[in-house]
C-alpha cells in the first residue's frame, strides 16, 4: 500500500531524514519507534504531504504522490492524526469530528460520527462540550476519531500514547488493533513506547537519527537484544 524510497528532508544545514526506505502492506500494522529527534513525525509530515520532501519518492497504492498536496492526500484515502492531537479546543467535540470530514456529504458525516461514538462511548456523552475540556486520553480519542472521519485506508499514528496513563495506553493500542481488525485500516503508527507499539505490529522499523537501523516483526524487534537496551529499559 505505502512504499518510502531513499527519502530526505531537512530544516536547514540539519537533515532529519538521510534516505529512509520501509513500506506497509495493506492490513497491516507497522510501528515505526526511536527516541526524540529521531525523525519519526518529520516522516509522517513528508508522508501526510504537510512537509515537503527534498528527495526520494512516497508510493501510494502504486501512484507517485510525493509532490501531492495534504489534501490530495486525503481524498486518495491517507489521515494522519498527529502529535500532540492538535483539536481544535473552542469547538464541540461533535464540531471536531466534522472538520475531519470535508469532503463528506451531510448522511456520510453523521453516519460517521455515530460509528466514532461508537468507538468512543465517552465522546458521545461529552459531543457537546469544547474539546479543550477533555483529558489527554479523551483528547487522544478525538483525534484519532477525527482522522476516521475521512475514511481512510492508511492512518498514520503519531506517538498517541504521550503523556497518557498505563491504562489508557492499553485502551489506545486496543483501539489501534481493533480498527484493523474491524474496519479494515492499515496503521502506520509512530511511538517513543516501543514495548506498546511492538506488541501490536505486525512488523516494525527502528529509526536513529534520520536513518532506518533495525527492522523485523514485532516480535523480533521486541526480542533483539539491542532494541531491549536502547528502547525497552531491559
Amino acid at each position: 500500500m505505502l512504499e518510502v524510497q531513499a527519502l530526505e528532508s531537512a530544516y536547514g544545514r540539519i537533515r532529519a531524514l538521510k534516505g529512509v526506505s520501509l513500506h506497509v502492506r495493506s492490513g497491516e500494522i507497522v510501528a515505526l519507534v526511536g527516541g526524540n529527534g529521531a525523525g519519526k513525525t518529520t516522516l509522517l509530515r513528508c508522508l501526510s504531504g504537510v512537509r515537503p520532501a527534498g528527495a526520494g519518492r512516497v508510493l501510494f497504492e502504486g501512484a507517485d504522490i510525493t509532490r501531492w498536496t495534504p489534501h490530495r492526500r486525503v481524498a486518495a484515502g491517507i489521515a494522519q492524526s498527529p502529535e500532540g492531537r492538535q483539536v481544535f479546543s473552542p469547538l464541540s467535540v461533535e464540531d471536531n469530528l466534522r472538520l475531519g470530514a470535508w469532503r463528506r456529504g451531510r448522511a456520510e458525516t453523521a453516519c460517521g460520527i455515530e460509528k466514532v461514538f461508537a468507538m468512543f462511548p465517552v465522546l458521545a456523552e461529552k459531543r457537546a462540550l469544547p474539546a479543550g475540556g477533555l483529558s489527554g486520553g479523551q483528547q487522544q480519542m478525538l483525534a484519532i476519531g477525527r482522522a476516521l472521519m475521512s475514511r481512510p485506508r492508511l492512518l498514520l499514528l503519531d506517538e498517541p500514547s504521550t503523556g497518557l496513563a498505563p491504562l489508557l495506553v492499553d485502551r489506545i493500542m486496543e483501539t489501534v488493533a481493533a480498527l484493523r481488525r474491524d474496519a479494515g485500516v492499515t496503521v502506520l503508527l509512530v511511538e517513543q513506547n516501543a514495548v506498546a507499539a511492538l506488541s501490536i505490529a505486525d512488523r516494525g522499523y527502528v529509526i536513529e537519527t534520520g536513518r532506518i537501523g533495525q527492522f523485523g516483526t514485532g516480535a523480533e524487534l521486541l526480542h533483539d537484544p539491542a532494541v531491549r537496551k536502547a528502547y525497552l529499559g531491559l
